[in-house]
């Protein structure tokens, strides 16, 4: 078994969604590797890109799949394999239109809900015992489709609280490593405030083609 843990962002591979709704996860790991300066995402395993490194003490990959939100699940479950991780060292960050903007939900497991990529995961690893930290995009107005607004680009009021929920993941991932995902929700669950972010840029995200 591994000591080694890995981080999952789940997102869609093309700069054309760079900056999407549904691109939170690949944005989440940027600022992380940005954080810590870790190498960035160039070297490619199965159907992910990834990246090593030391976060809080802890060893861990970190893996941004190039399969498409729909089919997370084939990258996921192959890196898994290949390095012998258990579901409890396993985190997949994501988006959740159940969640007002901004806000950062972080569990030790659960279903999908409505999200496709942690969907996919579950079908392929055949459980929902992962912890998985979530940050809300909030649900379209009116008879928008969840589709249309999971892969239109952040507004600008949208992005000031994006970012900082973004920063406030760095800190949670932290505490998940170190100490525990008890620990992580019960400090960093809940609304990004401008104490989170030092930083006042938008996230930015270095998807591959």
């Amino acid at each position: 078994m591994s000591d080694k843990f890995l981080i999952v962002g789940l997102g869609n591979p093309g700069r054309e969604y760079r900056l999407n709704r549904h691109n939170l996860g690949f944005m989440i790991l940027d600022r992380l590797v940005e954080h810590h300066k870790l190498l960035p995402f160039t070297k490619r395993q199965g159907k992910a890109l990834i990246t090593t490194g030391l976060i809080a003490g802890v060893s861990v990959f970190l893996a941004k799949p190039q399969t498409y939100m729909n089919l997370s699940g084939e990258a996921v479950g192959s890196l898994m394999r290949f390095y012998e991780i258990p579901a409890r060292q396993l985190l997949v960050c994501c988006d959740d239109l159940d969640l007002p903007v901004g806000t950062l939900r972080l569990r030790p497991r659960g279903t999908a809900g409505g999200q496709k990529g942690l969907k996919s995961i579950v079908q392929n690893l055949g459980t929902d015992l992962f912890p998985r930290l979530r940050i809300g995009i909030g649900r379209p107005p009116g008879q928008h489709t969840t589709t249309g607004h999971v892969l239109q680009d952040f507004t600008e009021d949208e992005l000031e609280l994006i970012n900082l929920a973004v920063d406030r993941a760095v800190p949670a991932i932290e505490t998940f490593l170190k100490d525990g995902v008890v620990l992580a929700m019960s400090r960093f669950n809940g609304p990004a405030t401008r104490e989170d972010a030092p930083k006042s840029q938008p996230p930015t995200s270095e998807s591959e083609e």
